[in-house]
């Protein structure tokens, strides 16, 4: 799996970057198959946004959130891509199984 994180108006720190990985742990636990995500962090005057792209075979799934804190922003985001991911992967197998 290869992440990209970039800011926007934001300086990415280590402890963000440590942050993201290991929230985004998470969805590769759940779903192997992930190519690379990318993702943009920005700030816009007094709101965090967190956004990623994941990049699966067969598909490009896409989540964001905005909140007061950057951290809360990131585990909002991964928590939205863990559930697209989770339903992506339901239909995978469904369609196997018929």
């Amino acid at each position: 799996m290869q992440l990209n994180i970039s800011g926007h108006h934001l300086d990415i720190t280590d402890a963000i970057k440590q942050h993201s990985e290991e929230k985004l742990a998470k969805i590769k636990h759940h779903f192997d198959h992930v190519i690379n995500i990318n993702m943009i962090l920005g700030v816009e005057k007094d709101i965090q946004k967190a956004e990623a792209t994941l990049h699966v075979s067969g598909a490009d799934i896409f989540a964001k959130a905005e909140s007061d804190n950057l951290y809360i922003s990131i585990d909002q985001m991964v928590n939205k891509l863990d559930a697209q991911i989770v339903k992506h992967k339901d239909k995978l197998n469904n369609h196997r199984k018929n």
